[in-house]
């Protein structure tokens, strides 16, 4: 790109590009990947398990830049994609539209960590130069409409990171998820105290409840982690992906391989009657927060979900002092569970102009409503009066 004074390079997998260089470029602490979900090893599984190749829809063309020195300065994680699985940010009736205009919406580029509604950074730019941001983005345009694509989507951005984008012209989009905040609580009844009576008392039972047959839960971490627990928890996700949507987006292998490569940013949650696990959850951490991520189970236990999924991640955060919980995409019932709604964001570039005038007057009213849903859900949070801070 000689009018930005940067060459960039398309990479066709993860693989290409060696680990030092991409972790380099993500956000990190005394060198560990800041958010897990960004880290090499993280698209390396999902990729060389078969779960996000040409052949399942999301085919990769990462973009690095290198300045005149021939040195990495910023990488956009990129996918070529044929469908709209996976994402979490719905443009079906974008998609819809176009092609009922005469148009084809498909290919189009997408820039995110695929099968994660997890908030993360996505243009990786260590300097934070925007001209260096800039160029990412005018690279990723340029590709789309080399491979006739329709649009290139970021999505699940940090708020600071969309209103940048959306200041070099792209439009930007707002969503809801729930999260849980931690205000430097001591214990769970701690936490529990901030709450009304009533809900204090239900969420009590629903825990009580949740393991009165005599079930225990496990945390696993690190080495503890072995090829049985995945097995069994593979077998929880398949029976909780096949009544959701058909078919599971992550293999047996991506487990296994994460597992080898990164498995002390994962708390594998397993239930257990006697020796024998019956549910499970996949936890992620990162630098400040724990990221819920998929959870099954081969025996319905009442509030099983919640304890697993909500009040398990709500004591580990307490443990070890992380200030955000995670949950994941939708689920208005995480609310009387104590996670607040909170706003994620995802930026768009379309390249068709009719296309992108309509989505612009949609998004505009979208966003109004989302602004008006989050006003009337606050009034329902199950704090008492004064207690919840801005979160």
């Amino acid at each position: 790109m000689p009018d930005s004074g940067y060459t960039a390079t398309i990479h066709p997998s993860t693989a290409s590009i060696p680990a030092a260089v991409w972790n380099a470029l993500a956000p990190s602490t005394e060198g560990k990947v800041d958010t897990p979900f960004l880290d090499h090893a993280f698209f390396l599984a999902l990729e060389e398990s078969g779960c996000a190749t040409a052949r399942t829809g999301w085919q990769p063309q990462h973009i690095v830049l290198t300045d005149a020195n021939e040195q990495p300065v910023g990488l956009m994680p990129l996918f070529l994609k044929s469908h709209s699985m996976g994402e979490y940010v719905f443009d079906h009736g974008w998609a819809d539209a176009l092609e009922r205009a005469g148009g084809s919406y498909y290919p189009k580029l997408q820039c995110s960590v695929p099968f994660t509604p997890a908030t993360a950074p996505k243009l990786l730019v260590p300097s934070g130069s925007p001209d260096i941001r800039a160029a990412l983005l005018s690279t990723a345009q340029r590709l789309a409409l080399q491979r006739d694509a329709s649009s290139v989507h970021a999505t699940f951005v940090p708020e600071a990171e969309a209103s940048e984008i959306e200041a070099d012209g792209w439009l930007k989009r707002v969503d809801t998820q729930f999260h849980w905040h931690n205000d430097g609580y001591a214990s769970f009844d701690d936490f529990l105290e901030t709450l009304s009576s009533r809900k204090r008392k239900t969420i009590r039972r629903e825990r009580r409840d949740a393991l009165i047959d005599g079930l225990t839960i496990k945390w696993l971490s690190g080495k503890d982690l072995q090829e049985h627990h995945w097995d069994a928890f593979y077998d929880f996700y398949e029976d909780t992906g096949a009544r959701k949507w058909g078919r599971p987006y992550l293999n047996r292998e991506f487990f296994s391989r994460i597992s080898a490569t990164m498995a002390d940013s994962i708390v594998l949650m397993l239930a257990y009657d006697g020796d024998e696990p019956i549910a499970g959850a996949i936890n992620f951490v990162g630098k400040d927060r724990i990221f819920g991520r998929n959870w099954g189970c081969t025996r319905d236990v009442p509030f099983l979900h919640f304890e697993l999924c909500y009040y398990q991640a709500i004591d580990y955060a307490i443990a070890h002092k992380l200030a955000v919980v995670e949950a994941g995409a939708q689920g208005d019932h995480k609310l009387a569970r104590g996670y607040a709604p909170s706003s994620t964001y995802s930026v768009h570039w379309l390249a068709h102009p009719g296309l992108r005038s309509a989505v612009a007057d949609y998004l505009e009213q979208e966003r109004r409503a989302v602004e008006r849903n989050q006003d009337m859900l606050d009034q329902f949070t199950p704090f008492r009066k004064g207690e919840r801070t801005d979160r």
